[in-house]
C-alpha cells in the first residue's frame, strides 16, 4: 500500500529588497487564506478590515448608585400662578397680624357704625342710605388695611425670607401677583362685608314711615372697592420701599395730607383751584362722596383716580421687583 505523498508548502514569491510594501505603514499584512478580524479570510493583496467596535464600559459605582436612587411617588407639577396663590394664602392667614389687623378694621367699622345708627332717628335717612354710619368706621379703619397691604410685603423682607420665597418661586412678577390678589379678595370681603352688615343693621333699627328708600348697593361696591385699592397702593408702596416703618408713613402722608393741606392753600387766591381739588380728591371727602354724605350720588371720579393711582404703583413696583436683588 503506497503512501500519499505529503503536500509541500508552497514557497512565497520574495519581494525585491528595493520595492516598498504597497500597504499602509504601521500595518502588519495578514497571510492570504487567514482569517481577519471579523472572522473571513483575508483576501489575497488585501488589507484587512477595521476591528470591531468595543464593548462599552460597565456602568461606574455612582451611576449604579443613581440608578438604584430613591424615585418620589409624588408627581413632579410644572408651577403656576395657583400655587403661588395658595402659597401667599397660606403665609397671610398663618400671620396674627393678618387676624388682628383686619379684626380691628371689622370692629372699627361695625362698632363706630352702629354707634352712630343708635344716636340717629328715622327722618335722617329720608335721602340717604342706610350705609353711611359705616363711613365713620371707614375714616379710621381704613389706615388698617393700609398697615396691612404695607406688612404683606414688606415683612419678608424685614426677616429675609424673601430670599427663600423667591428660590421657590423664581418668577418674581408671579410671587408679586398673587401677593395683590390675595390681599385684594381678603380686603374687599371683609371692608363690603362690614359695610353691608352696618347696612342691614342700620336698615333694621330705622326702618319707619319717616325713613326713605336710598338704594345702598352701590354703597357697599365701591366703599369697599375704594379702601381695598388703598391697601393694594400700600402694598405697592411696601414692595417700593422694602421698609415697613417708611411704607406706613408714606401711606399715612398720602391719606391724611392731602386733608389738611387744603386748609392752608386756599388762604392764598393763586392756591385756591388747587386746594379745591385736594378738598374733593382726599380720601376722606372721597369716601364721603362715596357714601352719599352730600344727598347726591358720586364718587366715581375719585374712584377713578385712585385706580389710576394704584395701577401706576403696582406698576412701578413690578419694575423695581425685576431690576434689584433681594
Amino acid at each position: 500500500m503506497t503512501t500519499p505523498p505529503t503536500p509541500q508548502p508552497q514557497a512565497q514569491p520574495q519581494q525585491a529588497p528595493h520595492q516598498a510594501p504597497a500597504q499602509a505603514p504601521h500595518q502588519v499584512p495578514a497571510p492570504v487564506g487567514a482569517p481577519g478580524p471579523q472572522g473571513g479570510p483575508v483576501p489575497p493583496g488585501g488589507a484587512p478590515t477595521a476591528p470591531p467596535p468595543a464593548a462599552p464600559a460597565p456602568p461606574s459605582a455612582w451611576q449604579q448608585a443613581m440608578n438604584n436612587a430613591y424615585t418620589s411617588p409624588i408627581p413632579v407639577k410644572k408651577t403656576h400662578l395657583g400655587n403661588a396663590l395658595a402659597s401667599e394664602w397660606t403665609k397671610i392667614k398663618s400671620v396674627r397680624s393678618t387676624m388682628w389687623t383686619l379684626g380691628v378694621f371689622f370692629l372699627l367699622v361695625v362698632g363706630i357704625g352702629l354707634l352712630v345708627a343708635g344716636n340717629t332717628q328715622d327722618r335722617d335717612y329720608a335721602d340717604v342710605p342706610f350705609t353711611i354710619p359705616a363711613f365713620f368706621g371707614l375714616v379710621l379703619g381704613q389706615i388698617c388695611l393700609i398697615t396691612l397691604g404695607v406688612l404683606v410685603t414688606s415683612s419678608e423682607y424685614g426677616t429675609g425670607m424673601i430670599r427663600t420665597t423667591f428660590t421657590a418661586s423664581p418668577q418674581r412678577y408671579r410671587v408679586l401677583a398673587a401677593k395683590i390678589i390675595v390681599f385684594f379678595v381678603i380686603a374687599f370681603v371683609v371692608a363690603a362685608g362690614s359695610i353691608l352688615l352696618v347696612g342691614l343693621m342700620t336698615s333694621g333699627m330705622h326702618s319707619g314711615p319717616e325713613a326713605g328708600d336710598v338704594d345702598w348697593a352701590g354703597t357697599v361696591l365701591k366703599g369697599g372697592l375704594y379702601v381695598s385699592l388703598l391697601g393694594v397702593l400700600a402694598l405697592a408702596a411696601g414692595s417700593m420701599l422694602r421698609h415697613s416703618a417708611g411704607a406706613i408713613t408714606a401711606m399715612l402722608g398720602v391719606v391724611l395730607v392731602p386733608a389738611i393741606l387744603p386748609v392752608f392753600l386756599m388762604i392764598s387766591e393763586g392756591t385756591r383751584p388747587l386746594g379745591e381739588k385736594m378738598m374733593d380728591y382726599n380720601a376722606i371727602n372721597s369716601l364721603a362722596k362715596i357714601f352719599e354724605m352730600d344727598g347726591e350720588g358720586g364718587g366715581t371720579s375719585q374712584l377713578g383716580l385712585l385706580v389710576g393711582l394704584t395701577a401706576a404703583a403696582v406698576a412701578g413696583a413690578f419694575v423695581l421687583l425685576e431690576k434689584r436683588d433681594v
